[in-house]
């Protein structure tokens, strides 16, 4: 097979993103290929999108299963189901992976639920091994409706933490409370938060004024992970608090980072694992078929839903 289909930008349609004939993968001795039944879209990649270049490939999350097996003997043999990770391009029929970044899934974990872990399932993954030790500590979780933030409030939840979520939208209370949160701040401010502080982990995705609250609701040596400021870039918060506080810090995540001091196929087995056995559930809001990746991309931008979107790849 000379081409396949793949996710690309085209700057002349609605939503800049298409199906369109692109050349079949030729994978590295270390990278399997894999032909993907589902994908999971992340903002991240959909912003990108709205500026890449023409027939630029995005795509971080998939699953699917092993057509050829990687050269050098390393990661799943022919037909393993996995779910993989990928820096760009993981969107298309057949897609070339690294074999550290592939996890073979539990028999009862479909391709839609593995096509949630990536991103979303690493980034809370990571950001909560941050804090070590959560047992019976406060960990706040802002911005708890999205991807991300459901799977943080479960992991949070399962090691043992006090889960307080914070959310700016009143209709997402029960979904926040449902995936285990144990008090929820509503509201742009979050200074109510401080009511079950102060805290000894926070993970933080909203920037501007949510940020320069929540640095002075640390416990001493307590830290803040910021993975993203969807609220706002620019930060205010008052400083002799924050050091005053002794040994609090504020740590920027970036996941490619993370990544590269654990491979994401341990990480990826961990949570298909849990998900397995019925520990951690998925939220998928969205499912529909990758023709419409345009509308579900620019639903997935307008906030239109909480938790996440999945695509299944068709012939």
């Amino acid at each position: 097979m000379s081409k396949i289909r793949a996710v690309v930008v085209d700057p002349n349609v609605s939503g800049r993103l298409a199906l369109r004939e692109v050349d079949a993968p030729t994978p590295a001795a270390n990278e399997a290929v894999i032909r993907v039944a589902a994908i999971s879209l992340n903002r991240g990649e959909i912003r990108r999108s709205t500026t890449a270049e023409a027939l630029w490939r995005p795509g971080w999350d998939l699953a699917g299963t092993v057509e050829t097996p990687a050269a050098d003997g390393s990661g799943p043999a022919q037909g393993t189901r996995v779910v993989g990770f990928l820096r760009s391009g993981a969107w298309g029929e057949l897609v070339s992976v690294p074999t550290h970044s592939l996890a073979e899934l539990p028999p009862s974990v479909s391709f839609a639920q593995a096509a949630t872990l990536p991103v979303a399932g690493l980034t809370a993954y990571h950001a909560l091994l941050k804090g070590g030790s959560l047992l019976g500590r406060p960990v706040l979780i802002t911005g708890a409706s999205g991807g991300v933030g459901n799977f943080a409030i479960q992991l949070a939840r399962l090691s043992g933490a006090q889960v307080v979520a914070h959310i700016r939208r009143p209709e997402y209370e029960a979904f926040v409370k449902d995936a285990g949160a144990h008090s929820v701040v509503i509201g742009e401010d979050v200074s109510a938060a401080s009511e079950y502080g102060p805290y000894h982990l926070i993970l933080e995705s909203v920037g501007g004024n949510v940020l320069g609250t929540a640095l002075g609701l640390l416990a001493p040596d307590g830290a803040i992970i910021l993975f993203g400021t969807s609220g706002g870039n620019e930060v205010t918060f008052n400083a002799q608090r924050f050091y005053g506080t002794g040994g609090a810090s504020l740590y920027g995540f970036i996941l490619f980072h993370e990544l590269q001091r654990e491979s994401a196929a341990v990480g990826l087995k961990r949570l298909a694992n849990l998900v397995q056995s019925g520990q951690l559930r998925p939220h998928i809001d969205l499912e529909a078929d990758w023709t419409q990746i345009a509308e579900v991309a620019q639903k997935l931008l307008d906030r239109g839903f909480p938790g996440k979107a999945v695509l299944h790849v068709t012939n």
